[in-house]
Parts: structure tokens; sequence; C-alpha cells
């Protein structure tokens, strides 16, 4: 049997790498994904108002409501919109450092964009949440108008409050994120495994070595492995 460690280690650090906007590449599943629209072209005729649209970027996975006419709803992490009212401002395209800004303070606009400028590049999936939630699927056009109320400045929470709660309340009526599920039995799983413990002490060790003997290293050398036993 494979140890489980390594690999939620490397899903954790992942999860943390979020904060860093990277361009989306196509992301693989135990399974085959329904029908994607082609990163680079997108035909909004197969696309139905309150529809849920899903994009799989390289750690995770962007959502949006499609409004019709070209356009998508989408939750994203934005500080512009805590700084000024410039609506033509806060509407062009979130760069990098508003993202990261918008994480760090927990701000965030629910916007409308293009369909291409939501993707930014990766293929679509089309209402792929569905077979999750069987009879709790809303009527498109409610979905839809949810979406358009929610449009403006909202708090961020990169693990409570996230593009996915957002889609998921308006098609199926409960914020709900997979991501963040999975992200926590992975932090979870590392807790319990003792050997973090051993990691943790190794790490405070080598800090003491390479820093010196002073209250920053020695006590979280002491602290952390303490708490890792007591929650493990």
């Amino acid at each position: 049997m494979k140890n489980p460690v390594p690999q939620a280690a490397s899903l954790l650090l992942e999860k943390l790498l979020l904060l860093v906007h990277v361009r989306p590449l196509s992301a693989g599943s135990g399974e085959e994904p329904p029908a994607a629209a082609a990163p680079g072209y997108y035909d909004t005729s197969c696309f139905k108002r309150g529809d849920l649209l899903e994009v799989p970027r390289t750690l995770f996975i962007h959502f949006g409501i499609y409004l019709g006419e070209n356009r998508v709803a989408h939750l994203m992490p934005d500080i512009l919109p805590a700084l000024t009212g410039d609506r033509r401002q806060i509407q062009q395209v979130v760069t990098n450092k508003r993202l990261i800004l918008g994480v760090i303070t927990k701000t965030a606009s629910i916007r409308v964009d293009t369909v291409e400028d939501f993707a930014y590049g990766g293929s679509i999936l089309v209402n792929h949440m569905d077979r999750l939630f069987e009879d709790q699927v809303l009527g498109s056009e409610e979905a839809a108008r949810r979406a358009e109320k929610l449009v403006g400045t909202t708090a961020y929470s990169l693990l409570w409050n996230n593009c996915e709660h957002f889609v998921t309340y308006c098609r199926y009526g409960a914020p709900v994120s997979f991501q963040t599920d999975k992200f926590c039995e992975t932090v979870k799983m590392i807790i319990r495994d003792q050997r973090s413990v051993l990691a943790s002490v190794l790490v405070g060790l080598a800090s003491i070595v390479c820093l010196g003997l002073a209250p920053s290293t020695t006590l979280p050398t002491i602290i952390v492995p303490f708490f890792l036993w007591m929650a493990g």
C-alpha cells in the first residue's frame, strides 16, 4: 500500500499555492468528463442561461454561472472594490497583484465577464456537478437570478467563501465546496500521522542549528510538535 503522507503533503502544498494565479492547464481525473469547449475557442450557443461552468486549472477548479449573451458571473478575490467605487476601473481584468491582495485582505467581488475572460484559455465543463446533487438542481432561471442578485463586492475566504460556494448556492441552493472538504481532509491526515511530529522536530532542530538558540526558534520547536502529538 502506498504511503499517503507524501501525497497528502503534496496536495497541501498545492492548495497553499492557490495564492499564485497560474495560467490554466488541463487537469486529469479518474473518470472521463463531459465534452468541454476547446481552449481558446468558445461556442456559447451550447451554453444555456443558468448553466454552471467549470474551468479545470493546474491546482484548482474555477467556477461561474452563465447568464446568457456571452456573460459569466463568478467570484474572484480582488482588492480594488475596497479601494474605489469606480466601476470601469473595477471591471478591468483582475491582475495578479489585485488577486493576491484580495486573498490577503479577504476581499472579493462577484463580477460579470465574458466567457473568454472567465475561462482564461482553459477548457469549460458544463453542469458537471449536477450528478452530485441529483434532485437538488434549481431551475436555470432561478440560478441565473441568484447569481445576478449577488453581483458586487463580497467577503472572501479561501476555504469558506470561494467561487465554488457561490455557484453551488446559485444552482443547488446551498453553498458547498468539495475542494475545501478535500483540503481539510488532507490537513487532518497529515496531523494524525505521527511522523509529522518527527518532521516538525527535525525542522525545528535545523532552525536552531542555522539561526542559533533563541525564543523564536526554540519555542516553535517545542510547541508545534507537542500540539501535533496531542492532535494525533
